[in-house]
C-alpha cells in the first residue's frame, strides 16, 4: 500500500543538455514513468536514514559503576553521621563514578529491501530532474588529469562562482553585495572515468560517482546532480528482467 504522501509524477521533463562550455547544445527527453513516476518522502526518509546508520562507528563506550577504578567500601558508615546513607564512591551520583546506562560499542548498521532501495533511487533521481536541480553535460571531454579545467566547467555549468541571492533589505538601508558561493554537487559517469576523479576530488563540495553507485542518500544530498548524457541513459533505460 502506497503511503498516504507519495506523489505521483507524470509526463516528460525535457532536460537541457550543456557542453564543456556551458553552452546548450541540445535536450534529452526523461519520461517519468521510466523512474517509477512517484515520490515517496517517507520512502526516501527511510533510505536516508538506513545509510547514515551505516556510516556510523558505533565504538562510543562509557564506563559502567563496575568498570572504574575505586574501592567498594562504604564512604563512611550509614548511621550516626546525620548525612544520608551512602555507598561506594563508584555510583554514579558521585563525581569521577560510572556512568549509568551509557552508550556501549554496538552495530547501527541495518537494510532496507533491496526493492525499497532501487525505488528510492529512482525516486530521488525523479526529484532532482522535476526541481531542476539536474545538470546534463554532453562530456567533459577531459583527456588528462586536470583540477582547473574541471573548475573551469562547473562554472560554466553554474555550478561554481553562482551568485548567491541578497536578502531584502529594510527602506533605508544599504543592499549588501551579492556573494558567489559553491554549490555542493554528485557527478556521475556512466562508468569509471580516472580522469573525471582525479580532476574533481580536490574541488570541495564535489563528489564523484559512478551511475551505479548512486543512491537515494548520495543523490539527494548535495545541491546539485550533474550527470553525462551517457549516466541519464543508463539509469532512465529499463532493467532486463
Amino acid at each position: 500500500m502506497a503511503s498516504p504522501n507519495t506523489e505521483t509524477v507524470t509526463g516528460t521533463f525535457n532536460v537541457p543538455v550543456f557542453n564543456r562550455q556551458g553552452a546548450e547544445v541540445g535536450t534529452v527527453a526523461v519520461n517519468a514513468d521510466d523512474l517509477g513516476g512517484k515520490i515517496s518522502p517517507g520512502l526516501l526518509h527511510e533510505a536516508v536514514l538506513m545509510y547514515q546508520a551505516n556510516q556510523r562507528a558505533g565504538t562510543h563506550h562509557t564506563l559502567r559503576r563496575g568498570e572504574v577504578a575505586g574501592s567498594t567500601k562504604k564512604i563512611f558508615r550509614q548511621k550516626g553521621t546525620g548525612n544520608a546513607r551512602a555507598g561506594t564512591k563508584r555510583t554514579n551520583k558521585r563525581r569521577g563514578g560510572g556512568t549509568a546506562k551509557g552508550p556501549k560499542p554496538r552495530d547501527y548498521s541495518y537494510s532496507l529491501p533491496k526493492k525499497a532501495l532501487q525505488a528510492a533511487t529512482k525516486m530521488a533521481l525523479l526529484a532532482k530532474i522535476r526541481d531542476n536541480q539536474a545538470v546534463i553535460v554532453d562530456d567533459f571531454g577531459l583527456t588528462a588529469v586536470k583540477t582547473k579545467d574541471m573548475a573551469g566547467i562547473l562554472v560554466a555549468l553554474k555550478v561554481r562562482n553562482v551568485e548567491k541571492p541578497a536578502k531584502p533589505v529594510a527602506e533605508g538601508e544599504v543592499a549588501k553585495k551579492p556573494k558567489k558561493v559553491h554549490l555542493t554537487c554528485l557527478i556521475s559517469t556512466a562508468t569509471n572515468d580516472n580522469n573525471v576523479y582525479k580532476s574533481a576530488r580536490n574541488l570541495p563540495g564535489v563528489t564523484v560517482m559512478p551511475a551505479r553507485e548512486l543512491n537515494a542518500y548520495e543523490l539527494l544530498r548535495p545541491k546539485k546532480l550533474v550527470l553525462t548524457k551517457a549516466a541519464l541513459e543508463s539509469l532512465t533505460k529499463p532493467k532486463k528482467s
